[in-house]
Formats: C-alpha cells, structure tokens, sequence
C-alpha cells in the first residue's frame, strides 16, 4: 500500500500541471487573470511530501506558506472564496492520481483523513487571515476617512484656505491611504464649460495638474468623465493610447487609476492616482478609491454649501450696513430742508407784524419743500428703478444743449465759475426735459464733489446721425473697472468716494442710468489718468418709440 506522501513525490509535476490548468481556469471564469503559480503551491505541496512518517512535523513551514499565499492573493485582489478554492483544487489533484488504481495502490482511509485535515486547515488559516486583514483594511479606511474629514472641517472652519490648497492636503491624505505615488482632483462645470479648479500631488505634481485641466474624450481624466464603469485604469502610461505628454509619458508614472466623482448638478469630479510599477489596481484598491471619492464629494458638496452661506451672509451683512447707512444720511438731508422750512414758519407766527420779511420766508418755505419733495421722488424713483420698473416720462420736443445749459447756470450759481458748456446747436429730440435735467445735475453734482476741487467741468451736447449725446467731464480720481460694473447700482458709492468727506445716498447715478433706459438709451463711463472720468449718455431721438406699449 502506498502513502499520501509517496504519491506526491512521485507524481508532483502532474499534480502542479493539473492544478494550475484548473485554478487558471477558475480564475478566469470569475473575471480574473491566470493566477501566478510559482509563488507557494510547489513548495506547499513539496511540504507534504515531507510528511512521511513524522504527520505534522512541517506543519509550522506550512502555516507560513499558506500565510506568504494570502498575503499575494490578497495584493492580486482575489477574495477569500477564490483563495480557499485553491486549496480544495489542489486535494481534489492529489486524490486524483489514486482514483483509477486499485484498492492495494492507495493510501489508507487514515492517511487520506489526514491529507484532508490538512488542507482543512489550511483553509481555516485562509479565512482566519482574510478576516483579520478585512478588520485591519476597515480600520484603516476608516481612518482615513476620519482623517479627511478632519481635513475638510477645518479647512471650512478656517475659512481662508482656498479650495486648491484644500484640495492638494486632501491630496496628500489619498497618497498615503493608496500608497501611491501620485494623485490629482478635477473640477469642471460642464454647463459653462469652465474648469472650477485643479489640484495635484506627489510624483509629477505640476504636469499632472496641467494635463487634469483637460476633459478631451481623448485623454484619460476626460474619458473617466465620461465612462459609465466606476473605475477606470491604465497599465502603463508610456504605452497607453490615451492622450497623454511626452513629459508625462517620462515622469516616471506608469499604473493610473481613476474614478468619477459623484457630484451634483452639471459639475464634473474627477479623482486618480499614478503608480511608479506596471501592474494592475486590485478590486480592494478600486474600491477604496471609490469610498474615498465618495467621502471627498460629500465634504466638497459641504465646502459648496458653506462658501453659499457665507455669501449670502456677507451679503445680508452688507445690506444691513448699507441701509443703515442710508438711514442716517437720509435723516441728515432731510432734516436741513425741513428745519429751514420749520424755523421759517415759526417767524412768521412769532412776528406777523414784519410784512416785509413774510415774502422771503414764504419762498424760504417753499425751496425747502421743494427739496424735500425731490429728495422723496429721488427715493422712489430708485426704488422703482430697483424694482425692474421703468421711469415715467413726459415726453415733448425739447433741446438737449438747452437743458445742459439750464443745468450748468444753476451747477455755477451755487458753486462758482467752474463748468463749461460745449454744445452743438439744434440737437433736438423728444425727450423728457425733466428727467434730462435731473440726470445731467446729478452728474454735475458727482463731479463736484468726487472730482478735482480746481479743474474744469465740461458738459457736451452733440449729435451723431439718429443719436444723441450728452457728457460730463471732469479731472479727479480714477473710478476703477471693479467700481465702474457696479457704480450704476441703487446705494452703491465708489471705493473712494466711501473713503471720502462726500456724503450722499448713492442714487445719483441709479437715476441717471433710469432716464437712460426709459429714453431707451444707454449711459457710460470711462475713467482713466491720463483723459479723466467722461460720463456719457446716449439717446436716440424720439423715445416715443422706446417706451412700453399700453396693454
């Protein structure tokens, strides 16, 4: 009768070749690759060749084999099913070179009982070991995850750490959980087709974050971003058919990993890692890139949410302080008319007597109403401008050059002889005569206060074929390009005129952009050192044709 031990030695190569025809075929039928054979069955099944005559004597050696295997398989991305296959492959193999012989030939009931408790054994330190490593892997990447989300709330709670520097800690954080040699992150709004950000990290950092800018279908982060797989991986950089840099191609990166991130709206994330070996990315690393994407687009959604917030909080806060602002300075501007008007009609109770001073206290009276009452439609003409609605006009036949030069006669009663008129004759129109006036006062006026205190002011009436225009011009500070986008805006006041003694409400201009747009006209600014700030308005010539047709 022969022994387990002596069929083995005996019929060992037969034993490898037929287990390796049949695990290279289980693997396959899951998806998988031939498994690498030269690794630790040939010296595993030498041990129990060993075992003739002294059972478990080798049992230690083989406890560290069947160790080393799980370790491999596990960086092969097998599972412990596949892994455990393994070892029954192998005792059906064994058992095989018995089963035609007869009863004589084969080993006893006993010594095929211990073949079996054997690789019984071995199966049970498999899946001891998978368990372990399981637990261990689920700390790990909880840990990670722990990590990340440390690093994304205090960026949020700093609030002054921009998204790309964010982005390459995060970055740092993926290295070290992958392993890896390289990372980058991509950003991109597909609906105004502009990149949000780029970052990268490690090996190549700076090539990296410049090939990421590009979403090509012909490159690899544009067709992650466009794949339906989860992940997809190249296996070698230099070799790939992907659109990839000659410098990139050398960097020294080979193995790439990528995955889509799972972003909201028309916002496109796209997350990868680079190796420096050529090799294929194990299901346990797909899918830890694949949780940590995951984790980073809940903490990116948060950053989007919390920098919204912010926003609408800045801007409530500026709201307030602008309307707390224009409460104090509409109580300044209309108590002086109202206290004139006030003080005069106590005169004129406390001395009725004094008939020759009750005429100029009349007409003290009535300026002072008058302010107030333009300082009231100021307001409410602003309001209505701010509201989306269009100024009323009272259109006639009127001259522009006359209206400015009504506007510069009383601009240089009440500040002396500084405004100069330059108009060409007859540029007539139908227009509103009132609103023109208040428009080109209020320019007047802002030029007065924001302007040069010793230059010339010039107002210009011309005309251009069916247009006309109306200018101010004056010497002073620049209005930068920030201020000129927004200095139309009701309450809005340059960066330097808030700076300076000038006070005022910021509608003059709101005002002068409404008679504009209910002329059906526009109104500009340039401003430069060299030329000056021009405030010009043009108008067509008959704004009956611009105004909003009766329902």
């Amino acid at each position: 009768m022969t022994s387990v031990a002596g069929t083995i030695r005996r019929h060992q190569e037969e034993i490898i070749q037929r287990w390796s025809e049949q695990a290279a075929r289980a693997a396959s039928a899951r998806g998988l690759d031939g498994p690498e054979l030269k690794n630790l069955m040939p010296v595993y099944l030498a041990s129990l060749a060993d075992e003739e005559g002294a059972p478990g004597a080798n049992a230690g050696a083989r406890r560290a084999h069947v160790e080393s295997h799980v370790a491999a398989r596990l960086r092969q991305g097998f599972n412990l099913a596949e892994v455990t296959e393994e070892f029954a492959i192998l005792g059906r193999c064994i058992a095989g070179m018995w089963a035609d012989a007869p009863p004589q030939a084969r080993p006893s009931a006993l010594d095929v009982e211990r073949l079996f408790t054997e690789l019984h054994a071995a199966s049970t330190l498999v899946t001891e070991r998978f368990s372990r490593y399981l637990m261990e892997d689920e700390q790990t990447e909880k840990r990670y995850l722990r990590l990340l989300q440390k690093v994304a709330n205090d960026a949020l709670m700093e609030g002054t750490t921009t998204l790309h520097d964010h982005l390459k800690e995060v970055l740092e954080l993926i290295l070290d959980a992958m392993g890896a040699r390289s990372a980058a992150v991509l950003l991109y709004d597909a609906e105004e087709e502009t990149l949000v950000t780029a970052a990268a990290a490690g090996l190549a950092s700076e090539h990296l974050e410049h090939y990421v800018s590009s979403v090509s279908p012909e490159s690899f982060p544009g067709s992650v971003a466009v794949g339906g797989e989860e992940t997809l991986s190249v296996r070698d950089a230099e070799t790939t058919a992907f659109e990839l840099s000659p410098t990139l191609r050398q960097s020294g990166l080979h193995s790439l990993l990528g995955v889509r991130l799972p972003l909201h709206r028309a916002l496109v994330g796209i997350l990868y890692v680079g190796l420096s070996e050529v090799r294929e990315f194990t299901a346990r690393e797909k899918g830890r890139l694949l949780s940590l994407s995951q984790q980073l687009s809940v903490h990116l959604d948060n950053a989007k949410l919390y920098a919204n917030l912010r926003e609408k909080i800045e801007a409530l806060q500026a709201e307030r302080a602008l309307r707390e602002h224009f409460v104090s300075v509409l109580a300044h501007d209309l108590r002086g008319p109202l206290s004139a008007a006030k003080s005069g009609a106590q005169l004129l109770i406390r001395h009725p007597d004094r008939l020759d001073q009750r005429r100029d206290l009349a007409l003290r009276i009535d300026r002072n109403i008058d302010r107030t009452d333009q300082m009231v439609r100021d307001l409410l003409d602003a309001n209505r401008i701010r509201g989306g609605q269009r100024l009323p006009l009272r259109l006639d036949m009127c001259d522009l050059g006359g209206v400015a030069q009504e506007v510069v006669e009383e601009l240089s009663t009440l500040h002396g002889d500084r405004f100069v008129l330059q108009a060409e004759e007859r540029v007539r129109g139908i227009w509103s005569a009132e609103e023109l006036r208040r428009a080109l006062w209020n320019l007047g006026s802002n030029a007065i206060k924001y302007g040069s205190a010793t230059e010339p002011i010039t107002f210009t009436a011309t005309r251009a074929g069916d247009l006309a225009r109306a200018s101010v011009h004056n010497r002073g500070p620049v209005i930068t390009p920030a201020d000129q986008e927004q200095i139309f805006k009701p309450f809005t006041r340059t960066h330097s005129a808030s700076k300076g003694p000038s006070r005022g409400w910021g509608l003059g201009l709101t005002l002068v952009w409404g008679c504009a747009q209910a002329h059906g006209g526009t109104v500009s600014v340039q401003s430069d050192a060299a030329t000056g700030t021009t405030f010009t308005l043009e108008l067509p010539l008959d704004a009956r044709h611009h105004q909003p047709r009766d329902p």
